[in-house]
């Protein structure tokens, strides 16, 4: 008998500039856009799920090149860090795609959205990105409330410590898998093996 081929999913997340009062004003303050400044992912093995790579990048915004104070405390990401190590936004994203492959895309929220906005602010719009799941529904359907949480906060709300820094995109998106991997292995039915997610 034929082993099942082994899959994996990659759940990624991202920081974008933003500052104090952006989420309540929904970034509509002139000047204020929502430009990807950390892409970090975790791939796993979808069946055993094992952690088999990690991916985090720094993105240089163009409009906003320097970030606000508000999202330096937030992120933990300096401006002098970012000048040493962001890139432009389109070299990062096809190292986040080389990084996805065919694995299976997920994010707390949606952050596809946000990869979207970029696209089109720096000119890419014809670029298409690849199917995305939003793991909310999954996640509210196993009976955590993250009414108003973000990535940092699905560790916590499935019963398990976070690991590292909040608003970190690395961080978080390892946060969100630790999460839902504890979910499964106590009985939630695993959403990234291959077919529709439930």
């Amino acid at each position: 008998m034929k082993s099942r081929q082994r899959k994996h999913a990659v759940v990624f997340d991202l920081e974008f500039t933003a500052w104090e009062g952006s989420m309540r004003e929904r970034w509509t303050r002139p000047g204020e856009r929502k430009e990807v400044v950390q892409i970090g992912a975790v791939k796993l093995d979808a069946e055993r799920l094992a952690v088999v790579d990690e991916f985090e990048m720094l993105v240089a915004p163009r409009i906003n090149p320097v970030l606000s104070d508000y999202l330096v405390t937030l992120t933990g990401i300096s401006n002098a860090r970012l000048a040493e190590r962001g890139v432009d936004f389109i070299t990062a994203l096809g190292a986040f795609l080389d990084f996805v492959g065919d694995a299976a895309l997920w994010a707390f929220g949606r952050d596809d959205l946000v990869l979207a906005e970029n696209l089109k602010l720096y000119g890419w719009e014809a670029m298409a990105l690849p199917k995305y799941h939003n793991a909310v529904p999954w996640l509210n359907a196993q009976g955590l409330d993250l009414t108003g949480k973000n990535a940092c906060d699905v560790a916590q709300a499935a019963g398990i410590a976070f690991d590292g820094q909040r608003h970190d995109a690395l961080a978080d998106a390892a946060g969100v898998v630790a999460g839902m991997v504890h979910l499964i292995k106590n009985g939630a039915v695993n959403p990234f093996l291959p077919g529709p997610p439930p």
